[in-house]
């Protein structure tokens, strides 16, 4: 579940904007070099510790390796595509009923929109299209299961002061989210601050976010679950399943598109009668801080 500035991916990667100006004395005498072109086409490969996805880990806390791709045209317009390994949908609905059979190892997501600066320079708007699409078997053949695959529209207004970076963007789901029971509408607004230091290669890395699930569980006469289903008819989902979260971390720029990050996370992810909303197999809050250590190779 990447986040698409991004990503602020799970594991806190930051990109650093650089640039460069030439000129010659002699440039009658001696044309300066071309400079190379930018590659409309970058990708990018991440080993973590853990996966947190606003908040809420979705590895069980374990290791996570990640990758993805974009291209971006010069007119503002990009795709992309975005992995991660996860366990969280089979340890969901392994605890639904004798649903042991749904495996999901990973999360494939796949955006795109047209991101530009149209406010002035440093401050680029973005609007697009995010699929969370999770490969699975044994969902398909027990209809009592919701599919997680989820569809979110978002914007974004990126801002930059000094070496200050970062955005807002609100995310809205147009499908069920993350197969939680009739919860289309769901919203996520979040905040990211990036406080470039100037020492060591060092940015600070802020990031707050509210997640709201709307929709209500259904009647006693249905029989539909989903992998964080507490299973107690008529209560809304917000009661549920709704919570902030927040990060709080440090990445360095090695240089040559490696930078390492590490951070804590948390949120106030809610209990219903002493039951975790976000749940582990061991029945730990999967919503509980972590602190997380992460290496991304950047090309």
């Amino acid at each position: 579940m990447k986040s698409l500035q991004k990503k602020a991916i799970s594991a806190v990667a930051v990109g650093l904007l650089t640039g460069l100006a030439c000129a010659s004395a002699f440039a009658e005498d001696a044309p300066a070099a071309d400079a190379p072109e930018v590659s409309p086409i970058t990708a990018n490969v991440t080993v973590t510790n853990n996966y947190i996805y606003r908040g809420i880990t979705q590895t069980n806390g374990k290791p996570a390796i990640q990758g993805g791709f974009d291209y971006a045209h010069e007119s503002g317009f990009y795709v992309g595509n975005w992995n991660s390994s996860i366990s969280w949908i089979s340890d969901g609905y392994s605890n639904v009923g004798s649903n042991k059979q749904v495996s999901a190892p990973i999360e494939m997501d796949f955006y795109g929109g047209f991101k530009k600066e149209l406010i002035g320079e440093g401050f680029a708007s973005d609007i697009g299209v995010l699929q969370y699409y999770y490969p699975t078997s044994g969902i398909q053949s027990t209809t009592s299961l919701v599919n997680p695959n989820t569809t979110e529209i978002y914007v974004a207004q990126n801002f930059t002061f000094g070496s200050l970076t970062g955005f807002g963007k609100v995310s809205y789901a147009v499908s069920t989210l993350f197969g939680n029971v009739n919860s289309s509408g769901s919203y996520y607004p979040d905040l990211t601050l990036n406080y470039d230091t100037g020492v060591f290669g060092l940015t600070l890395n802020g990031h707050v976010g509210y997640q709201y699930v709307a929709g209500s569980q259904p009647n006693s006469s249905s029989t539909q679950y989903g992998p964080n289903s507490i299973a107690v008819s008529g209560v809304s989902n917000s009661t549920l399943y709704s919570y902030t979260d927040w990060k709080l971390g440090v990445t360095k720029d090695f240089g040559g598109g490696l930078s390492g990050a590490i951070a804590y996370t948390g949120t106030n992810a809610p209990t219903y009668k002493g039951n975790y909303g976000w749940y582990s197999p061991s029945g730990k809050n999967n919503g509980r801080s972590f602190g997380l250590v992460s290496l991304t190779k950047t090309f």
